[in-house]
This record gives structure tokens, sequence and C-alpha cells, in this order.
């Protein structure tokens, strides 16, 4: 099994909204703001090669959005940056086997279409790959909230299903995955968010998504604005940081501006973090 962090498009968004009810003069001490109060956030991606498949967890956000929507939510990138960091691994869109999504949310899945050009109708990115999709979280897309409406790509879920090569997970295994990777869920975010786990040579890898996006969010109080159920959200990753502990797990952020992956520890008053913080995941 190889693993490589790979890097999507970026963006900037509202530090107080990635924050929830944490006050600015405790956030800009993990990431500094710009005058506009936004932050940098990553959309990263995890690649891994596993018995001669290439699958991949999460497209990161893209850049299927039109310059104005680009602008609006803070898209850096107006190409699509995923496909050129994978070019640069030895991986082109064909090559892609497997594709996981946390969720629908169009920062997770947006890099599942091809980049934005006028007049042209959106695209499927990877041509050969099978999707796998949290049931929940597909009904959820399908069907959104009012209050989540604006987080989904209105195409999407036609184009995934008419491939033929969707799997929307329930339970703990994927059949696409196999052996060697099984599902947590969460619904404090998103109803049906699938948190996947490797068995990797250094220990167990939770993708986090959005239930833990970066460092700050390991810290069990903090939560985003975006998140459906904060309280249920809290014990959800009370719950996961206390597994990963006891078993020497490691958390694999894709918002994180500079960290991609963290093995979970607690510290003298029982709080978690994280030790042995890496930049980059090539092992």
């Amino acid at each position: 099994m190889q693993l490589h962090a790979v890097l999507g498009n970026s963006q900037r968004l509202d530090g107080g909204a990635m924050f929830g009810n944490a006050p600015r003069a405790m956030w800009e001490k993990w990431i500094a703001p710009d005058a506009a109060n936004r932050i940098p956030l990553a959309c990263r991606c995890l690649l891994v090669r596993d018995r001669g498949r290439t699958i991949l967890f999460e497209t990161g956000i893209g850049a299927f959005f039109a310059p104005t929507m680009r602008e609006r939510y803070g898209v850096v990138e107006g190409w699509h940056v995923l496909l050129d960091h994978l070019k640069r691994l030895g991986v082109q869109p064909a090559d892609v086997d497997v594709i996981v999504l946390s969720h629908l949310h169009f920062d997770h899945a947006g890099g599942a279409l091809t980049a934005w050009a006028e007049g042209e109708p959106p695209q499927l990115a990877f041509p050969r790959a099978q999707w796998v999709v949290g049931a929940r979280a597909w009904d959820r897309a399908v069907a959104p909230h009012a209050r989540d409406r604006a987080s989904f790509i209105p195409e999407l879920p036609a184009l995934l299903e008419a491939t033929g090569r969707l799997e929307k997970v329930a339970g703990a295994r994927s059949d696409a995955l196999g052996d060697g990777y099984r599902f947590h869920h969460s619904d404090g975010h998103t109803p049906g968010l699938l948190l996947a786990e490797l068995d990797a040579p250094g220990g167990p890898i939770v993708f986090a998504a959005d239930l833990i996006p970066g460092r700050p969010w390991v810290h069990v109080p903090i939560t985003m604005g975006y998140d459906r159920y904060p309280e249920q959200l809290i014990e959800e990753k009370q719950a996961l940081l206390t597994d990963l502990a006891a078993r020497g797990g490691r958390l694999f952020f894709t918002h994180d501006p500079t960290i991609a992956i963290g093995t979970v520890a607690r510290d003298e008053r029982g709080r978690f973090h994280t030790v042995d913080e890496r930049a980059l995941l090539d092992e």
C-alpha cells in the first residue's frame, strides 16, 4: 500500500463560520485571518495505491464553479489543481479505479467534475471510477434541507448514477473497497458522513472529513458554523478520538492549511491533540 496526500484547489472562508461559537481572540491564534476575516483552507485528498488499484478519497472543491461563484466561495485557483497534482504522481484521470466521497458538499465532491467552461455542461472528470458514497449522505444530496441546499451540486447525483458504478454504503464495509477498509458514520456535520478507516502500514488512518477538518478542530468543543448538530458532532468526535488514541490511530486532515496527518494523543489534562504531524504523506 502506497499513500500520498494530494492537494486540490484551495479556499479562503470566513474564520467565524469555520470556528462556530469560538471567539476570534482564540481561533486567530490557530489560523491567522486576512483583512476580510477569511482563513486559508486546503482541500486535501488521499491517494492510495493498493493491490494494483488506484483509490482516491475525496476530490476537493475542484474548478467547476463559474468565475463569479468561484470568487463568492473563496476558491483561489481557476484551474483543476487536483488533476495537475495527480499527474505529477503519474496518475491520469482514467487511472483512478475507486473514488470515496465522505459526503456530497461541493468542497469535497466538486473535484469530481471537469473545470468550468462557458456554455459547457458539467461532466465527470474520472471516466472509469467506481463511486462510493454514504447512503444517507446521498439521500441528503438529492433532497437537501433549506439550510444546506447551496452546499450541493444539483447536477452531480444524476451524473454519478448514470455511470452504473455507484455504491451507496449503509454499513461499515464497501464492496468496491473490500478488505482493509471500513467506515465510521457521523451525523453531526451532515447526515451520513462517511469517515473511511484504512489499515495502513504505520497504524490505522481515518479520513476525518468535516468531523475534524484540521488540527484546531481536534479540540473537542470546537465546531463549525456549518455543522448541522454541533452537540452531536462533539459526542461523535469524542468517541472517535478516544478510540483512535487507544489504538495509536492517525487522522488525515482535508482542510488543514499546513498539516496532512497526525497521530491522536492526550495531554496531562486529558485533552486530545495530535503528535508526529506531517505536511506530506508519502509512505
